[in-house]
């Protein structure tokens, strides 16, 4: 394997100084709308069942498959970037997004709701999820790294406060078509923007990242070696010898079933059976979005000053005691109780994710935290896409959704127990990923 050293040149960067921030802005506007098209699939599921006579079941688990493979996509989205560029891999996947959400205009079969979400769809966001935005911020900034990448995982729950009321007024009012429509046409409208601001590195704009001592050198660029799939699988089989990201992927499975996968998905039809109408309900899970941006950037500046394990162990734990009172607070109206709990699972949404992309930094270096905290992503979108079937099966099962509240509960104050195991640096020997005779003829 060989790679080619990264030199800063003397020409003037394209955007000044701050580059850095203005990368992160457009990094933020992807994000924003990757959540948007991910948060729409809630919005979506009672009207698609009122045309086409689809059950509860099959809507849901067309909703699994998009997250189960936006997940998968993660880790291999990360080692992409690695090859190819971050520029070229993210104005992919807001193609394939704009693709497969125009598609579902003329669909007329459940096999093409779960191809059409599932494939274009799932590999689009995927492509474009927390793991992007973990990658910019490890390649562009140094100093205040932590709250950068609260800044993105905040921008993830933006995109419920920007896209969730529209979509679901658009599916209530004109149809689910314009809602679908107007997630198409959002993701073209990125691409240009994604085009013409990214970078890949501080170095191809003759800068350093911010915050770097003038002293500093980016990692080498790999132009051989393993192909991103192979690199991918090769990081998987040497760090899943460690007990830390085991507990790590644990817990960020059971993250993915309480958040995305049960609330996420549920929490508007499972309001809609207390008799609360589907707009109100849209407009307090895009609250939870709200409020999600002030708890992720406040864990991001934390993460900063605090041990991150100590962080997830209360994050985690709050959340589970959150969920085993839901049951009892859903009703036709926003009820003070109601909102109190909106307000306090929003500052614990994806609050988790700055500590948890902390410790893929410290304990698996920083050249391959993007693609393992790519896996620790694909099992929190396999744990929602889990909980999204699971908790369909429970209201099509019971009639309700207590039982599926309850299971997300219980399961984050075991997430909580897993963090508490996870021991403090120093960073955890890993061995370099190249492809020897022995990965050849098990790959």
């Amino acid at each position: 394997m060989s790679t080619t050293p990264v030199r800063r040149t003397g020409a003037a960067p394209l955007l000044g100084s701050s580059r850095a921030w203005w990368v992160a802005l457009a990094t933020m506007a992807a994000l924003v709308a990757t959540a948007g098209f991910r948060s729409s699939t809630g919005a979506l599921l009672e009207p698609l069942e009122a045309e086409f006579g689809w059950s509860r079941t099959t809507t849901s688990g067309a909703v699994t498959l998009n997250l189960v493979v936006y997940g998968l996509t993660a880790p291999f989205a990360a080692a992409l970037m690695e090859r190819f560029g971050v520029r070229r891999v993210a104005a992919g996947g807001l193609l394939l997004v704009a693709a497969g959400s125009g598609l579902t205009l003329v669909m007329t079969q459940a096999w093409q709701l779960w191809l059409l979400w599932g494939i274009p769809v799932g590999v689009g966001t995927g492509s474009m999820a927390l793991v992007f935005g973990a990658v910019v911020a490890n390649r562009w900034f140094v100093a205040r790294r932590g709250l950068v990448t609260g800044l993105f995982s905040a921008a993830s729950s933006a995109g419920q406060l920007v896209f969730l009321p529209t979509i679901a007024r658009l599916a209530a009012e004109p149809g689910w078509r314009w809602a679908a429509g107007l997630v198409a046409a959002a993701a073209l409208l990125l691409v240009p923007v994604v085009a013409l601001v990214l970078r890949d590195r501080p170095s191809d704009v003759g800068q350093l990242p911010h915050g770097a001592p003038a002293s500093y050198v980016d990692p080498p660029v790999v132009r051989d070696g393993p192909g991103a799939a192979r690199t991918t699988l090769l990081t998987l089989r040497q760090v899943s010898r460690s007990r830390v990201f085991w507990a790590l992927f644990a817990s960020f499975w059971i993250c993915g079933w309480s958040t995305n996968g049960l609330v996420g998905t549920h929490f508007i039809p499972a309001a809609h059976d207390h008799g609360m109408p589907a707009t109100t309900s849209a407009s307090l899970l895009a609250l939870i979005g709200v409020f999600d941006i002030v708890g992720t950037i406040a864990s991001g500046w934390l993460t900063d000053r605090v041990d991150p394990r100590l962080l997830l162990v209360v994050y985690y734990s709050l959340r589970g005691l959150s969920l085993l009172v839901v049951p009892s607070l859903l009703g036709p109206e926003v009820v003070p109780s109601l909102f109190l709990f909106v307000v306090f699972y929003g500052l614990d949404w994806v609050a988790t994710v700055p500590p948890t992309v902390a410790l893929c930094r410290t304990h698996f270096g920083l050249e391959r935290s993007g693609v393992v905290f790519g896996w620790v992503f694909a099992s929190h979108m396999v744990g929602a896409g889990v909980a999204a079937t699971y908790a369909g099966w429970v209201r099509e099962a019971t009639g309700d959704y207590q039982g599926a509240w309850l299971t997300a509960g219980g399961l984050c104050l075991a997430a909580a127990v897993m963090c508490a195991t996870i021991p403090r640096g120093p960073r955890e020997p890993v061995e370099p990923v190249t492809a020897g005779p022995e990965d050849t003829a098990q790959l």
